[in-house]
């Protein structure tokens, strides 16, 4: 079955075509600029990169963009919607309502609503790209898969923050955790690589890209991870701040005369490696580059981050009572090495021994702990697309 997976954000789509049978992508691209002008970038396996300026005043001109890009008689990769089997999207916050992936309906798609407060940036933009598909690919199934929904396993210790309960009985306000897509995938993918039962394993998923988390997977179920309500919790990011004293807040308002606005911009877009760096970089190669050169900031931000990461690690290994397996993914988790063997050089009392030829290797699924490391560590590169198309193949067949 050929599953088209979509990503949909409030102004730009990112698609994959998948064969669910090979796993191979047949075609994938993005759409950019929704509701400004527009454009698409679309690329064929084994072909060429196109990208051309489109109009696109809505999601509903992308999404038709996106199928006549798969039908073209010259450059696209199937003859008809028809062998189109299936859609699946992914959807940002299920909040409580979903603790599994779901096939979209009206009720399915109320209850998604319902959860908007919660992302207000993102849900609505998902429940979009979903009535776009409706609307051109009527008879299609279609599957939502949550980003929150691998961490419903959580128990109440782990996500509870230490507020009045009323908010939590009014708001539902608690910790959900985000990345679950790619947390779920990597770990199971683990599982297969030492060879033992995912239901028998004590995993830790450190996804380290521009948003950044940590997962603590005991016997195939999220028991904890970083972020929190929102995906500002947890680790110092790209220009998030992750965990900080919320007194800071009113400290940093009164002195430089924020609105709440103001101060979640300056925590979401201005903070992490970016803010502590003094505006050098968000990507981790400038940063390196500032560091190498002599840059202070620069080495105070990468320093930070590295130590962030150790702490939840040491802490997840705590909240398991031991751990098998850490394991790096996402962009700079697959990509660099040093950054690797800098949190690793805080773990040497687990046990760990890092094998700095294997270390070196970048975005391959490698071991790269020795083979006398009392505990495995890896690299296996996330592939949320897929495991977005093995969902909703599971759900629709």
């Amino acid at each position: 079955m050929n599953v088209l997976v979509i990503n949909c954000g409030s102004s730009s789509l990112k698609f994959q075509l998948i064969n669910s049978d090979s796993e191979e992508v047949l075609a994938k691209g993005l759409c950019e600029r929704i509701g400004i002008d527009g454009s698409l970038t679309y690329q064929p396996a084994g072909g060429e990169k196109v990208k051309s300026d489109k109009a696109m005043p809505t999601h509903t001109e992308a999404i038709q963009f996106v199928i006549d890009a798969l039908t073209d008689p010259d450059t696209g990769v199937v003859k008809s919607l028809d062998e189109i089997g299936a859609g699946g999207h992914r959807v940002v916050h299920g909040g409580e309502k979903f603790a599994s992936s779901a096939v979209i309906t009206e009720e399915m798609k109320k209850a998604v609503e319902e959860c908007n407060d919660l992302a207000p940036l993102h849900n609505p933009a998902n429940l979009i790209g979903i009535n776009a598909c409706e609307k051109l690919m009527p008879g299609t199934p279609m599957v939502g898969v949550f980003d929150t929904a691998f961490h419903q396993t959580m128990p109440e210790k782990a996500y509870m923050y230490g507020l009045p309960y009323a908010y939590y009985d009014k708001y539902k306000v608690r910790r959900y955790g985000f990345h679950g897509t790619s947390h779920s995938f990597v770990s199971k993918r683990v599982a297969e690589i030492v060879g033992v039962p995912y239901e028998a394993t004590k995993t830790i998923v450190c996804h380290l890209g521009n948003g950044a988390s940590i997962c603590a997977v005991l016997n195939g179920k999220s028991v904890d991870t970083s972020m929190g309500l929102t995906p500002l919790e947890g680790l110092v990011m790209g220009t998030r701040s992750g965990d900080i004293d919320p007194a800071i807040l009113e400290f940093i308002a009164k002195k430089e005369n924020l609105d709440v606005a103001g101060l979640m911009k300056m925590l979401n877009k201005e903070s992490g490696v970016y803010g502590l760096s003094d505006g050098v970089s968000s990507d981790f190669r400038d940063l390196c580059a500032a560091a190498d050169e002599g840059k202070k900031p620069a080495q105070i931000a990468l320093e930070v981050f590295g130590y962030r990461v150790a702490k939840y690690v040491g802490s997840y290994a705590a909240a398991m009572n031991g751990v098998d397996n850490i394991v790096f993914t996402a962009g700079i988790g697959e990509n660099d090495g040093d950054m690797r063997e800098r949190i690793c050089g805080y773990l040497g009392y687990l046990g760990i021994e890092i094998d700095k030829e294997a270390n070196a290797k970048r975005g391959e699924e490698v071991i790269i702990s020795t083979p006398d490391s009392r505990v495995k560590v890896l690299v296996v590169p996330t592939n949320e697309e897929l495991a977005i198309a093995r969902e909703t193949v599971a759900l629709v067949q």
